[in-house]
């Protein structure tokens, strides 16, 4: 069975506002080492090595409790007395004085966090069962202490089968993080084509509905599904869209394939029901699509999940009524309509390789900027042009 891509990692719990993170449950393969060198790239061209900060965050797999790493590459996991004077926790790895810098990651999952011309303000907490835990920047947050600083990152696990690693826009769109994952092969993902951010942006600006998504003077863009939230965002934006797909599919058989099994479905009145397996689906709401949560949320099951995650990417391409056999794998077809989420759209336009991670089942059909590699050698993260 493939890596999963979609399970809750335990220690985001302590992560106010934030969307879910990427777990990766590897097959079993070559074993991986225990440390991975990590190198960092500054090409952004407008932001000097000493306006930028680095932090790696995430789970200890020996204690099971959320770590940071320091500059010499030690987790060491989170203790209240972490907070200073200030009532926030400085996690900062600044970069070299000059040129390209560089970290040994040890084995854990978690998040690389990076913030130009201010540090992030990390919290630790008490968490529900008493354990230390930390408070994430939420970028989607007017209130977070964060909300006004330029701040990005990437998703990863590092274990004993490997490295998987992703270049994540699910909750937000702001440094541009390209990804080259070296090992049993060579990958490279999250780089921009030339003016890509710039072209970004305007083209979220020229979408009425999702301009208000645009933070600040270009600062981020946050994902519509934290715009629902803001009440920035309209909470009905797909529910013609919807309304269409769960009226088609009354008349039709929807035919989705997914881990190799075909599954036939049917709707009777909101309910979505599939032949051979699959939990029944109510007809979701726009956050739901956004999310790919509430109705379309995907358990890992191996047939409920794999089912919900291609009616999830349909609906967010817009190609969920264009054709009853799903997934649609030919992306020259997606975000054709008035009606679709023209946040990923403009994110994947503006990628060299077309893939990006603009919702959370962005994976289906392997459209997302995902690599993973069973015995790598070396990560290298370059935070690419501004322009």
């Amino acid at each position: 069975m493939p890596p999963t891509r979609r399970a809750v990692l335990g220690w985001a719990a302590a992560a106010l506002g934030a969307a879910p993170l990427i777990n990766i449950a590897a097959s079993g393969s070559a074993a991986a080492a225990s440390s991975l060198p990590i190198t960092v790239v500054n090409n952004t061209g407008s932001y000097g090595n000493s306006s930028i900060w680095m932090y790696v965050v995430g789970t200890d797999p020996a204690s099971g409790k959320q770590a940071y790493v320091n500059g010499s590459g030690q987790l060491t996991d989170v203790s209240l007395s972490l907070n200073g004077s200030d009532g926030y926790a400085d996690l900062s790895i600044p970069l070299a004085g000059s040129g390209n810098s560089n970290l040994n990651l040890p084995n854990m999952s978690g998040r690389i966090y990076f913030s130009i011309n201010d540090k992030l303000k990390f919290k630790v907490v008490t968490d529900g069962n008493g354990n230390p835990a930390l408070q994430y920047p939420a970028g989607w947050v007017t209130s977070d202490p964060n909300y006004n600083i330029l701040h990005d990152c990437v998703e990863f696990t590092f274990n004993g089968s490997g490295m998987y690693c992703n270049a994540t826009q699910v909750d937000m769109f702001s440094i541009p993080l390209a990804l080259n994952l070296t090992g049993a092969s060579n990958q490279t993902t999250g780089t921009l084509k030339a003016g890509g951010r710039s072209a970004i942006f305007s083209a979220i600006a020229g979408q009425s509905d999702f301009a208000p998504l645009i933070v600040g003077d270009n600062l981020r863009v946050i994902a519509p599904g934290h715009g629902i939230d803001a009440g920035i965002f309209s909470s009905t934006y797909f529910d013609s869209y919807i309304n269409d797909a769960w009226s088609t599919y009354t008349n039709t058989d929807l035919v989705v394939t997914a881990n190799n099994v075909t599954y036939t479905g049917r709707v009777s009145g909101d309910t979505l029901t599939f032949s051979g397996g699959p939990a029944p689906f109510s007809k979701p709401s726009t956050q739901d699509v956004f999310y790919c949560n509430g109705a379309l949320a995907a358990p890992n099951d191996g047939v409920t999940g794999p089912v919900a995650a291609v009616l999830g990417a349909g609906l967010n391409r817009s190609v969920l009524n264009s054709t009853p056999n799903q997934p649609v794998t030919d992306s020259s077809q997606y975000y054709q309509g008035a009606v679709t989420n023209h946040y990923s759209a403009a994110i994947h336009a503006s990628m060299a390789d077309g893939k990006a991670y603009g919702f959370p089942f962005d994976d289906v059909c392997s459209y997302a900027s995902y690599v993973q590699d069973t015995a790598p050698t070396a990560l290298s993260i370059t935070l690419t042009s501004f322009s």
